[in-house]
């Protein structure tokens, strides 16, 4: 009998356990739902710079409970898209023609250095399907958004790839940590699409020469990409959000 019953108490601890872990799991689960909208919203600018982003509001806004917005506003502050202002809680971060100028100069040591090791190291049949992508982008910009966020999945596509390449994993830490910010700042020509082709015609150069195994000639087209891209973006600081500021 005794024996039944210690039986009987593991078996209820067991389940105690499974639905402690079962709740554990779904809270998590909802943490990571808000943390991606919420990021997806701030990068695509649907929440601009100084956005607030209260507990209750989003809580609501979004249909879950207020432990996993907290935890989403704890990992979106860890990321620096959300920081502490006086008197209005958290806040979507600005971005400053000067954080701009700052983000570009450590890309552009990263990402040439990714390149050289991607026309060192990558697979030629990733990059010869890329190669075809990027020839076909003149035909997909010449359509509706729609089409043009098909265009923004292919340079997605293209950094996985170069990532996958330079088999180094400390660079592409460093590297996705940084795009998270470069995305936003990459939005600010979404209506510019001359600026598009483009980028696009720079990515299928970086392409080519990785293709061709040219180390030399990967990192200077991605130097000559970033250069253009970082003038495009604070070209378009003008006429974009007043929430992005000019430099003190």
């Amino acid at each position: 009998m005794a024996q039944k019953t210690r039986y009987a108490d593991s078996v209820e601890l067991c389940i105690h356990e499974l639905e402690k872990g079962d709740r554990v799991a779904i809270t998590l689960r909802a943490s990571d739902r808000a943390y991606q909208r919420l990021r997806d919203e701030i990068v695509d600018w649907e929440l601009p710079p100084g956005s607030a982003l209260g507990e209750v509001e989003q809580s609501t806004r979004l249909g879950v409970s207020r432990t996993p917005i907290r935890e989403a506003l704890a990992r979106l502050t860890a990321d620096g898209l959300v920081a502490p202002q006086t008197g209005r809680g958290l806040v979507v971060t600005d971005i400053s023609t000067d954080n701009i100028r700052e983000m570009f100069e450590v890309r552009q040591a990263l990402e040439m250095q990714a390149a050289r090791l991607a026309a060192l190291r990558g697979d030629p049949v990733v990059f010869a399907v890329l190669e075809r992508e990027f020839l076909a982008v003149p035909a997909l910009l010449d359509q509706d958004d729609p089409a043009r966020h098909n265009y923004y999945g292919l340079v997605a596509r293209f950094d996985d790839a170069v990532d996958d390449a330079t088999a180094n994993p400390y660079l592409v830490t460093a590297l996705r940590s940084l795009r998270t910010h470069l995305v936003r700042v990459r939005r600010l020509a979404k209506d510019n699409p001359a600026r598009l082709s483009a980028a696009a015609a720079e990515h299928l150069t970086i392409v080519q020469a990785i293709l061709d195994r040219d180390a030399d000639l990967a990192a200077h087209a991605t130097h000559v990409h970033l250069h253009r891209a970082m003038r495009s973006a604070l070209d378009s600081v003008e006429t974009a959000s007043p929430s992005i500021l000019p430099s003190a």
